[in-house]
């Protein structure tokens, strides 16, 4: 089941980096349904935690703001896969599966689910609305990236059928809108 988990959560880090790494962080803190291996177990440590909540607010307010969002989600076309590698390596059990293929299997889930976003999705939402749906599809995201990730915990198969059938879509329509 962890393995669903890691795709659930990197599926989310690809439309906010850091609230999976903080759901992971504050679940493995407060509970034993996440066990943290070494060296991932360094999330649990309250520095951690403490500098992914300031990443997170800045991150928060850098996407609402308009043409601040657009720079905002070009820095983050490194960070969100770096975190969906994290946070798939971190979740997974590293016994199982290699730490490499764990890393590379997030950073392509995060990559492709925020290339979407990013390539795909937002510019559209800014050309058909002039820029004034980009604040509520941003809190939007947002919320989707936290239920996801509680829901990549609780429920990892259920997330791990919605993260492949997603990916199929936009990469079924990317083939497509290539080929039109």
């Amino acid at each position: 089941m962890d393995i669903f988990t890691a795709f659930g959560l990197s599926a989310s880090a690809g439309l906010n980096a850091y609230i999976p790494l903080l759901v992971v962080a504050f679940v493995a803190r407060f509970t034993d349904v996440i066990n943290l291996s070494d060296p991932w177990n360094t999330l649990e440590s309250w520095w951690v935690i403490g500098i992914l909540i300031a990443l997170s607010l800045v991150e928060f307010f850098a996407d609402k703001i308009p043409a601040v969002n657009h720079v905002n989600d070009i820095i983050q076309t490194v960070i969100r896969p770096a975190a969906g590698a994290i946070v798939f390596a971190a979740s997974s059990n590293v016994a199982e599966v290699h730490p490499v293929l764990a890393m590379a299997a997030g950073l392509l889930v995060a990559g492709t689910i925020h290339a979407a976003k990013s390539v795909v999705a937002r510019p559209m939402v800014t050309a058909t609305t002039g820029g004034a749906g980009n604040v509520p599809v941003s809190i939007l995201e947002d919320v989707v990236s936290t239920v996801l990730s509680i829901l990549a915990i609780l429920i990892p198969v259920l997330i791990a059928a919605v993260v492949i059938l997603v990916v199929s879509w936009i990469i079924w329509r990317m083939y497509r809108k290539a080929y039109q």
